[in-house]
């Protein structure tokens, strides 16, 4: 260590916590910073929040992973490697802010690769033919265009050109925050004829949102939580999906009909390719 971090009182991590956090929140989504918020008073505060932040090295860390794979715990190999990233951004951060020399490497946990779940073209099909005619509609966005839940939550009319047959993604939902859609930037997606015109057939004038109850207000993700394994189970079908289900099953079809991987990345929206790769 240099003499000048020798002169001053290191930190503890839990002391390093709320300029982290101020970090986050000038920095991320609220999403991610009530991401880190919880973690931390959950899972790392508890068991480095007392160590100064030089105090916290390899085997501090070894420790730290052996005790949350222990039975009493039962975190996920990818829960655990959530907890290490906050934990390596702390101390990275804290390496930025002077308050340590250097920070130690953060080992991840090798995890497998979970299979993802998607409906082939007969399922997709039967589950728009059984959905509730109120919400067939953001379904068919949903499978058609491949869009988060947040982001169909905060769609607005402003944002669908029914004209030219497309979609820009600017903003989605956390909770009752808007905010940038995940990674930042703006997409733009293509239209169906089949979802301009299910979109004319539900044009509105209720308000903003192109989803909205019937003062205008969006819907909530605590109000569709269950809209999707609900519609499963009206159709019949053998097994029940989620919200992210549908975005990959828009992703699985488009590589179906041979559309290239780079294509895909873009309109999901994944800043990295390999995000996209799993759908080879």
């Amino acid at each position: 260590r240099s003499k000048e971090t020798d002169a001053k009182e290191v930190m503890t991590l839990a002391q390093f916590e709320e300029p982290f956090l101020t970090f986050s929140r000038n920095n991320n989504k609220p999403s991610a910073v009530h991401a880190k918020r919880y973690i931390l008073r959950l899972h790392l505060l508890p068991f480095f929040g007392a160590m100064k932040l030089d105090q916290i090295g390899a085997k501090e860390i070894e420790r730290y992973k052996q005790l949350k794979q222990q039975p009493d715990e039962a975190q996920s190999p990818k829960s655990i490697n959530n907890h290490l990233a906050v934990l390596r951004k702390m101390l990275n951060l804290a390496v930025e802010y002077e308050e340590l020399d250097w920070a130690p490497k953060v080992k991840a946990l090798r995890q497998p690769e979970h299979d993802f779940e998607f409906l082939d073209f007969l399922e997709a099909e039967r589950l728009l033919e059984a959905a509730d005619p109120k919400w067939r509609c953001i379904l068919t966005l949903a499978l058609k265009t491949g869009l988060r839940i947040g982001e169909l939550l905060a769609l607005k009319w402003e944002d669908i050109d029914l004209k030219v047959g497309r979609l820009v993604v600017k903003r989605t939902l956390w909770t009752n925050l808007e905010g940038t859609p995940k990674g930042g930037k703006r997409r733009e997606v293509p239209l169906s004829r089949q979802t301009v015109a299910m979109l004319k057939a539900h044009r509105h004038l209720i308000g903003p949102y192109v989803f909205c109850d019937e003062r205008g207000n969006h819907f909530t993700h605590n109000a569709l939580q269950r809209l999707v394994p609900q519609t499963c189970r009206r159709a019949g079908l053998a097994r029940w999906v989620s919200w992210h289900d549908l975005r990959h099953t828009f992703a699985s079809h488009l590589v179906m009909k041979g559309r290239s991987l780079l294509e895909v990345q873009q309109l999901l929206g994944h800043s990295t390719i390999g995000m996209t790769m799993r759908y080879a």
